[in-house]
This record gives C-alpha cells, sequence and structure tokens, in this order.
C-alpha cells in the first residue's frame, strides 16, 4: 500500500477518515467514498493534499484526519528492537484453570501454536486472523499472544488482524476494528503498534472509538522513537502508554519512548515467547520493543481481572502508592516470564 509522510508522520496519500456528517462538506475534493463499520474513507481528487482538508473540515466542526500509517513496535534502526531471534523452545504449559476475562489482541494475527492448540479461542479465530507468514514482522501477533497466555493464564483472546507482514497497518482498519468490538467489547485490550500523527494532536476518530468501550482498559505501545514525542494510541486520553526499561529493571531502554505522557513500563529487551515454525524458527523467539512490553503490562492487568473489573484491576496493577517509578515511564511492572 501506499505511503506517503506528513512531517514526522505517515499517511496514506490522498485518503481521509471521517464520518458521514461530513461527507458533503467534502463532496468538491472527493473522488470516491468507501464506507465500512461506521468508518467513511474519502479518496480525494488528485493533488488534494489530506492534511490540508482535514484542517479545513475541522474548523467547520467535523471529526476527520488524514488516514495514518501505524506500524508494530520492533522497529528501530540501530538496536536490538529491529528483529526476532531463534530460541530454543520455552517450557510452557497451559493451566487447566479457566479465566472469563478476554483480552482484545489487535495487530498482525495469530498463528497455531501448541500453547494454544486446544483453545476454544482459538478455534473460534478466523483464517483471516492468522499470522502473517511472510514479512519484517511476520509472527508479531503470535509472539504478543505467548506473553499474554503465560501472563495471564486461562484467559481468552478475540484476534482482529489489522496489521500486515511487515507490521503496517492504517488508522482505518484499526477504527473499524474497534467499532466491530462494541456489541461483545473485550476486558482487556492490547495495541501493540502506532505512530505519530501529522499535526501532533490526538486522531479524533481513533479517540472515539476506543472512548466508546467504556469498560475496556486499553494498553497500548508508547513506541520504539526513543523521544518524548505523543506516539498514538498511547498518547491517547484514558488509554495507558507503556515503554521499556533494559535488563536491570532501573533504566530506559535506548529504543523506548518516553515522557509525561507514558504511563507504565516493562521490560522489553530480549523477551522470549511464541513464534512462527518457519526457517531457522520452531516455533519460539526472542524479540524486543515495546510492543512486548505492553503485553506484559496488559497481561498482568488481565490477571488480576480474573476477581475485579478490569478498570479497578488496572488501578490495582498501576498503583504509584505501592510500585515502583521510572522517571519519564511511569510505573514500573516486573515481569514474571
Amino acid at each position: 500500500m501506499d505511503i506517503e509522510r506528513a512531517g514526522e508522520a505517515l499517511i496514506r496519500p490522498g485518503q481521509i477518515l471521517t464520518d458521514r456528517s461530513a461527507l458533503s462538506a467534502a463532496a468538491r475534493w472527493t473522488q470516491a467514498v468507501s464506507e465500512a463499520d461506521g468508518v467513511c474513507v474519502i479518496h480525494l481528487t488528485s493533488g488534494v493534499d489530506p492534511c490540508e482538508i482535514t484542517r479545513e473540515l475541522r474548523e467547520h466542526g467535523f471529526r476527520a484526519s488524514p488516514n495514518h500509517v501505524f506500524a508494530g513496535q520492533p522497529l528501530f534502526f540501530g538496536g536490538p528492537a529491529t528483529r526476532p531471534f531463534p530460541c530454543p523452545p520455552i517450557s510452557h504449559r497451559p493451566g487447566r484453570a479457566r479465566s472469563q476475562v478476554v483480552v482484545g489482541l489487535v495487530d498482525s494475527g495469530v498463528a497455531a501454536h501448541r500453547w494454544w492448540s486446544d483453545s476454544d479461542w482459538y478455534a473460534r479465530t478466523s483464517a483471516e486472523d492468522a499470522d502473517a507468514t511472510e514479512g519484517s514482522q511476520a509472527g508479531h501477533g503470535t509472539f504478543l499472544a505467548g506473553l499474554l497466555v503465560r501472563g495471564a493464564p486461562g484467559v481468552s483472546l478475540r484476534v482482529s488482524r489489522v496489521l500486515d507482514g511487515d507490521g503496517v497497518g492504517d488508522e482505518a482498519s484499526v477504527v473499524r476494528a474497534l467499532h466491530r468490538m462494541r456489541d461483545r467489547p473485550p476486558q482487556v485490550l492490547n495495541l501493540s503498534f502506532g505512530g505519530h500523527t501529522f499535526d501532533g494532536r490526538p486522531p479524533p476518530l481513533l479517540a472515539d472509538a476506543l472512548a466508546e468501550l467504556t469498560d475496556t482498559v486499553a494498553v497500548a505501545c508508547a513506541g520504539n522513537t526513543a523521544s518524548d514525542r505523543p506516539f498514538y494510541p498511547a498518547a491517547l486520553a484514558g488509554t495507558i502508554a507503556v515503554g521499556a526499561v533494559d535488563h536491570t529493571l532501573e533504566r530506559r531502554a535506548p529504543f523506548s519512548a518516553h515522557g509525561s505522557w507514558v504511563d507504565a513500563c516493562a521490560p522489553g529487551e530480549w523477551l522470549t515467547s511464541s513464534f512462527l515454525e518457519r526457517g531457522e524458527f520452531a516455533g519460539y523467539a526472542s524479540w524486543s520493543g515495546t510492543s512486548f512490553a505492553t503485553a506484559i503490562v496488559a497481561g498482568a492487568i488481565a490477571d488480576a481481572a480474573r476477581d475485579l473489573p478490569a478498570k479497578e484491576a488496572a488501578l490495582r496493577v498501576l498503583d504509584p502508592q505501592v510500585t515502583r517509578q521510572i522517571p519519564d515511564l511511569g510505573v514500573l511492572v516486573p515481569s514474571n516470564l
């Protein structure tokens, strides 16, 4: 899919997101409209700048955004958060205990794996939500799934694929996936992807979609940007933004985003989890990134939510009165994996 740069953000060229209320106002710039799951993607006439049209529509009170490109967050140039590495098999036996907690995993999909081969939730996962098998981030969702089921034994995952094998997706796909969850919202939502916005402000349709999941705790990666620039969806109000610490549990991992908008952190270097069976990989890998620190935090909240409403569980896990804090990274959530 085409991508172009708008300042520090990446966007789909010639596309803006809005709802039906703005279609008539944007008609003079519109070549075509595609609508699904409550989201309209306006395909603009050639040569029209989607950022300029977004500003115009917002000035008139409409909810609009360029179709921002989002990416999974092992991506980091010059550090360990770049690609997975093979590792020996990991000892893990799914327990008999069943949790009533559902975690929404919106990512690259989940592949078959021995850890969940007999699970009800994987049997309900459609072929469309299977993990990618080719690309630089193929296996990203499968790796996250392993961290979640080990961090919250007995939990069920509800998988929605929005990223391709290179870990790339867009805002329209994410918002549509969130809208499809409204009838049966998960207690916890893992969002291990994101990006900057063209103007540094929250993307309104994405913010609206998450706000509609009123009883869901959304946990999102702060990004592997090594900067304090807000990264979305993590920087949205009400979302738990997760950065990464190194193996000492004292310092920020060099790739991790940071800043006052980051709420929590967890280990993010050389984590091991489930993976694809391909090439030199035998179903297990070691990988680094804020993507995976996010799954540790989401798993801890999901585990605590066995006995509490999810939002109360999040307050307990992230209680600054009882948990150590790391400057510019928020509350530390250690891993027992």
